[in-house]
């Protein structure tokens, strides 16, 4: 047997020789004094030969190791050419790796078709939540009752949405994992039942009836707000979109309007919100986001000329005080709201509730049971962008510009609706300051 004083002094000769050790491996000296491990054997009925490593990088001990490991394949009917192939095409491991070594190559390979947020938000989770305490941790030695443990934690600060949206991070981690050969079991799966309950849906506060609409609307108007401000807050009503599209509304994204002849027939007039904001407002991780149409009525499209006599050559309709290229205050709309005594009773976000309710029942007392009545309600979803019930998504991707003229009606019917007794446009831009009698 060798040793390594004896592998040390193998010096090369004018042929290639070898230096047999036992079990078939054997230090290969060429004239250059490279010096390699071989493992010489047989398997079905062929001598076959398999390289170990390279010696100083790959002592005699080692060497003697890899053999052991080559005899044991052999003896499961294996051929150890094949393993040592599959472990250079797919990388092998030396161990299970720990937890945040993995999490951070998976977040690498995913975050490219991630949105940017979205990618910052899953590692901040990881490096928050999961890192401190299990990060350091090999991936077999983390089961449900440690996972689970974690998860509480953060339940109990009161994150519940969070603690399931990390478990759900953990369970991809693990399937990444076992995707490059781990055959981990995953702690992530089946879990769910000894998490907390998600909380029911939010509600946001408003008002559905149309009296006390319309006073909120003529408060807003007479309020001692920015012009710009209370435009937007009527547009708002008009439109029934989410605040924060109308917040981040530019003037590329309106078509159909002859600015030069404001009193023209605006019948086209069309607010196109592009699928990217459609993604941003609602943090989207798929991409199932489309271009949402929103049919603008006459009184809309009075409010966009009278708001462009004063924000026109931002690229915003609807700027911030302090700088045109950046949209009104997250709050700014909702703090009118709360000064003029509506805390609590009606949000910027309840537009889409009150839009829903009213049209709804209003439907339903001019149609009844008529087939009419479940197009109106299949339409009223469409044009708060959301997918009506029973419709799948590439039907939606097809079917979300349809029933235009539909959506126009219904459009304009809502703002005559809330509009009767507003205040014109010229006494909002021309006073300001106009405070409530």
């Amino acid at each position: 047997m060798l040793t390594d004083k004896a592998v040390r002094a193998a010096c090369p000769k004018d042929k290639a020789y070898k230096v047999s050790d036992s079990g078939g491996l054997f230090l290969h000296v060429s004239p250059k004094n490279h010096k390699s491990w071989r493992f010489k054997y047989r398997f079905d009925k062929k001598e076959q030969l398999l390289t170990l490593g390279v010696y100083p990088e790959t002592s005699l001990a080692n060497a003697r190791e890899k053999r052991d490991d080559a005899r044991k394949l052999l003896r499961d009917g294996r051929d150890p050419r094949h393993t040592s192939k599959r472990a250079k095409l797919v990388g092998g491991r030396d161990g299970v790796p720990v937890l945040e070594q993995c999490a951070r190559e998976w977040h690498r390979l995913q975050s490219p078709q991630w949105k940017p947020v979205h990618a910052n938000d899953v590692i901040t989770s990881l490096e928050r939540d999961i890192f401190p305490g299990l990060g350091t941790m090999p991936l077999d030695e983390i089961d449900k009752p440690l996972l689970l443990s974690v998860l509480r934690a953060i339940e109990n600060r009161g994150a519940i949405e969070t603690a399931r949206r990390v478990k759900q991070r953990v369970a991809q981690i693990y399937d990444y994992a076992n995707a490059h050969g781990a055959r981990l079991e995953n702690p992530a799966v089946g879990i769910d039942g000894a998490l907390k309950p998600l909380p029911p849906s939010k509600r946001y506060p408003a008002l559905v009836n149309l009296n006390e609409i319309r006073t909120l609307l003529t408060d807003i108007d007479r309020a001692g707000a920015s012009p710009v401000t209370r435009l937007a807050g009527r547009f708002l009503a008009l439109t029934a979109q989410r605040p924060g599209m109308v917040r981040n509304l530019q003037w590329n994204e309106i078509g159909g309007i002859d600015w030069d002849d404001p009193n023209s027939q605006q019948s086209e007039a069309m607010w196109k919100v592009p699928a990217d904001k459609i993604k941003q407002e609602l943090h989207l991780r798929s991409n199932e986001a489309f271009d949402h149409p929103v049919p603008l009525s006459t009184q809309a499209v009075e409010t966009l000329c009278a708001v462009r006599c004063l924000t026109g050559q931002a690229p915003y309709v609807f700027p911030g005080t302090r700088s045109v290229h950046q949209p009104i205050s997250e709050n700014a709309i909702g703090y009118l709201y709360n000064r003029e005594g509506y805390k609590g009773r009606h949000v910027p976000h309840g537009w889409r509730s009150s839009f829903s309710t009213i049209m709804n029942e209003q439907a339903e007392r001019e149609l009844g049971q008529d087939l009419r009545l479940l197009a109106d309600r299949m339409i009223l979803d469409l044009m708060l962008a959301h997918t009506p019930p029973g419709m799948s998504a590439s039907e939606l991707r097809y079917n979300r510009a349809k029933y235009m003229p539909r959506r126009r009606e219904l459009a304009q019917r809502w703002a005559d609706l809330i509009m009767a007794g507003a205040m014109p446009y010229d006494e909002i831009i021309d006073s300001p300051r106009r405070k409530r009698r």
